[in-house]
């Protein structure tokens, strides 16, 4: 497995990759991270999980964002998980999440941080079998985590 950035070769594979329908009110598409890297290009981290050759993921990380209303609390983390709906239960979610983390720790945080829709089916479980635990924080209507790096 291994980490790519997007380039002009691979992003329409990018933007075709697709979740499970049941997902899909859970994690934004990649069309829509790619956009939110181009207005937030010093604070996200996108790239493509493969695996040999194939497609089978996309992460983005965000990177010292400022949480809430304190300019001082920069935070970096998980922002987006997307692994194709064909490829899950490999590996790669957990790959993903260790790669962020590596990234994080790399650039001298010692946290990394997660949100997920508290619902079933969603993907909480995933995240607190990583270590993650909830801060007890809300971010819209998701559930903060934090996992000690």
């Amino acid at each position: 497995m291994r980490l790519e950035r997007i380039t002009p070769e691979n992003y329409e594979a990018a933007l075709a990759l697709s979740v499970r329908p049941d997902q899909e009110d859970l994690v934004a598409p990649v069309v829509k991270s790619l956009a939110e890297a181009y207005v937030f290009p010093g604070n996200a981290w996108p790239r493509l999980i493969y695996d040999g050759d194939r497609l089978v993921g996309f992460l983005m990380a965000f990177l010292d964002i400022p949480w809430g209303s304190k300019p001082d609390d920069l935070r970096s983390g998980l922002w987006r998980l997307n692994i194709a709906a064909d490829a899950q239960g490999n590996g790669y979610g957990r790959f993903a999440v260790e790669a962020v983390c590596g990234e994080i720790q790399a650039r001298g945080s010692t946290r990394a941080y997660v949100t997920w829709a508290p619902r079933a089916g969603g993907p909480e479980m995933f995240y607190l079998k990583l270590g993650f635990r909830p801060t007890g924080e809300q971010s819209g209507d998701q559930t903060v985590g934090v996992l000690d790096l």
